[in-house]
């Protein structure tokens, strides 16, 4: 009697889901996958944004040399006006 109890305790409970918990596994399946796809979109997002933000930085310094020159032309031309 004992030994009947300790088994019908420590056993797994298991009962087959019912129609609602499989619509609720189901929908968490879909949750699931669409969350692992806006974890990739934002990850591309995020590189693309790196990319972006260096491309930006590579176009001001060149802006600024191009600045520099033309301070270089007009202080050679003695240009008195700051150009």
């Amino acid at each position: 009697m004992m030994k009947r109890f300790w088994n019908w305790f420590f056993a797994p409970s298991k009962k087959p889901l019912a129609q609602s918990d499989w619509s609720i596994t189901c929908r968490m399946a879909e949750l699931e996958e669409k969350y692992l796809c806006v974890l990739m979109d934002v990850k591309r997002l995020e590189e693309e944004n790196i990319e972006t933000t260096n491309t930006l930085y590579e176009i001001m310094n060149s802006i600024e040399a191009v600045d520099a020159r033309i301070d270089i032309l007009a202080e050679h031309c003695r240009i008195g006006s700051d150009v």
